[in-house]
């Protein structure tokens, strides 16, 4: 065994009372809060931005395919074409693609008693996947298809029934704004379903109902529709999968993501990002202060040691040696109470939510957790790099000690 990490050894479980021991518990605390934090500000913003993209993507895909429109919005009404057997074999055999729904929206007017709610009608086919939505229905069932006619049935958001006092099977008449100059056309139809995402750019804005219901009040034909939304397996695939797609479609159709359609909620969403790294950045440095402010009193402390030592010619590598060991146990026993400490939190809030966020501002109404095992190991080895290598400066001060003045220091 070295001669320096035996003594480090020795004065690192040293139990005896002094005002290092002391320095060196504080040093222990920072370091394990420093590491705890950083934990958990990795998993909740993971966690936040994965139930987020999760919300945006089964409601609406990862990819779009429409026709053509020059500055396009995400309420803007579809151009019509039709439904492409083979262009969907080809978007069905492509790898990464999991399903694809049919679509078409229509600017609508829900009215109930007397309340009133502009809305945008999505309709989708008896072939839409609902198994993407059905987490989101706090209340009901999805539309109830029929051979001979439209489906007379239509799924609202929470929001949109306690605003117009609606309930299950209640009756609302939908006015579809025809435009041209047309009058809206009135239809009644039934609240099968309440769905809740917590998003409020489509709890406040869509409704879903029978795709069939658009084509007869666009007079569209029978397989017209406004477009395909896509599933990809991975959305850091979509990217990828979307210049593919770019390839195989028709000159007239147009290829975009999910987060070129709404470019606004993934802005936000990487802002979280620098959060993030703020907060790293910010707890990283707090413990490097800690570990140094530790050092240098420690070697303070025991400068009368450190000459004795040279005195009996122990070089000044290896002395500098005995405190970086020291600085290392240090960290060592920071990062395992602060990973208990971290990964107890978010565990616990994995399994029981005690901590709560309003909904109206975060999008959901717990914090959510997403423990990534390869960034928690980077967290770790990178603090104990960080902090060891940054101790080497203050270790220098040994080599300016003089056997002499520092058997002489009290």
């Amino acid at each position: 065994m070295r001669l320096s990490f035996f003594i480090a050894r020795r004065i690192a479980f040293n139990k005896g009372s002094s005002f290092s021991r002391f320095i060196i518990n504080i040093a222990i605390i920072a370091t394990a809060i420093s590491v705890a934090v950083m934990i958990l500000a990795t998993a909740l913003v993971n966690g936040f931005q994965q139930v987020i993209q999760e919300k945006i993507f089964s409601f609406w895909g990862h990819i779009h395919i429409t026709q053509y429109q020059p500055n396009a919005g995400p309420l803007t009404e579809q151009i019509p074409f039709p439904d492409d057997t083979a262009l969907l074999h080809q978007l069905h055999s492509t790898p990464g693609i999991t399903f694809v729904n049919a679509y078409a929206t229509k600017s609508a007017i829900l009215k109930a008693e007397k309340d009133i709610e502009g809305v945008i009608f999505k309709g989708v086919d008896a072939h839409y996947d609902w198994q993407q939505l059905q987490r989101f229905l706090v209340q009901g069932s999805p539309l109830k298809y029929t051979d001979s006619s439209y489906s007379p049935e239509i799924v609202i958001s929470e929001s949109m029934a306690r605003e117009l006092r609606l309930q299950l099977n209640d009756k609302v008449i939908v006015y579809f704004i025809q435009g041209g100059g047309l009058p809206p056309r009135a239809r009644k139809l039934t609240v099968t379903g309440i769905y809740k995402t917590g998003i409020e750019e489509y709890d406040k804005t869509y409704v879903i109902g029978d795709l069939d219901l658009i084509r007869k009040l666009n007079n569209w034909g029978a397989t017209d529709i406004g477009g395909y939304e896509v599933f990809t397996a991975n959305y850091k695939q979509m990217d990828d999968i979307g210049l593919h797609l770019d390839n195989i479609v028709p000159e007239k159709l147009f290829v975009r993501t999910i987060r070129d359609i709404y470019p606004n909620i993934f802005d936000w969403l990487r802002l979280q990002n620098k959060n993030e790294l703020i907060i790293l950045v910010i707890m990283t440095i707090v413990a490097v202060i800690n570990m140094i402010t530790a050092i240098l009193i420690l070697i303070l402390e025991r400068t009368n040691m450190v000459g004795i030592l040279k005195a009996l010619g122990m070089r000044n590598t290896g002395i500098q040696e005995m405190f970086l060991f020291q600085a290392a146990y240090i960290v060592l026993i920071g990062l395992a109470i602060g990973n208990t400490l971290g990964l107890g939190l978010a565990v616990l809030q994995q399994q029981t939510g005690f901590f709560k966020l309003p909904e109206e501002s975060y999008y959901m109404s717990v914090a959510a957790i997403d423990l990534r095992w390869h960034e928690i190991v980077l967290i770790n080895i990178c603090t104990f790099l960080i902090c060891v290598f940054v101790l080497l400066l203050p270790s220098l001060i040994i080599r300016r000690i003089t056997p002499v003045k520092a058997i002489q220091f009290k």
